[in-house]
């Protein structure tokens, strides 16, 4: 993995099931906080159809552009033409043990499990809190992920590292 300031940016799919928050949420964090070092982007494996719009209260903060927030299915990602992942991310546990689509170009992957906001119940105050938390959860994830040095790091270092990013239980914000 070499890429640098000049390079072209990483390519990064988050994947869940519905497409509708979590891996939604995902995509806009690193398209942010990543600027030009990553190009990030959502799917699911049963799209749900629209945007949950307590993900896109969430996203809104970030300046992400809304009108490029949609559901997609991973097959999408999957077909000739497609950009090529570097980096294929789970986000819910449902998603990670689908069978997945073979991604052109062994794309390292790993899984970052997190609630489903978009199971929450209660008042919309207790979900708005629930997406809350999840979005800080992410974020934090993704920050830890932007700052790995990828170009100094072996292919199987960098496994270790995102997998480490996955399993730490400290993104419980």
């Amino acid at each position: 993995m070499t890429s640098t300031q000049n390079a072209k940016p990483y390519n990064v799919l988050f994947l869940c099931t519905g497409n509708s928050a979590r891996s939604i949420m995902a995509e806009a964090l690193l398209n942010t906080m990543g600027k030009e070092r990553f190009a990030a982007y959502s799917a699911g494996s049963h799209p749900g159809g629209r945007v949950n719009p307590l993900a896109i209260e969430q996203i809104r903060s970030t300046g992400y552009p809304e009108e490029k927030l949609r559901c997609k299915s991973w097959d999408e990602f999957a077909a000739p033409g497609a950009p090529k992942m570097d980096f294929i991310i789970t986000v819910c546990d449902n998603a990670a043990g689908e069978v997945c689509p073979i991604w052109p170009g062994q794309p390292i992957s790993a899984h970052w499990g997190f609630e489903d906001p978009a199971a929450a119940t209660g008042t919309e105050e207790e979900k708005r809190a629930v997406f809350s938390k999840v979005a800080r959860q992410i974020a934090a994830r993704v920050n830890v992920f932007n700052s790995l040095p990828f170009s100094t790091l072996e292919k199987s270092a960098i496994k270790r590292e995102m997998d480490a990013i996955g399993a730490n239980k400290l993104w419980n914000l």
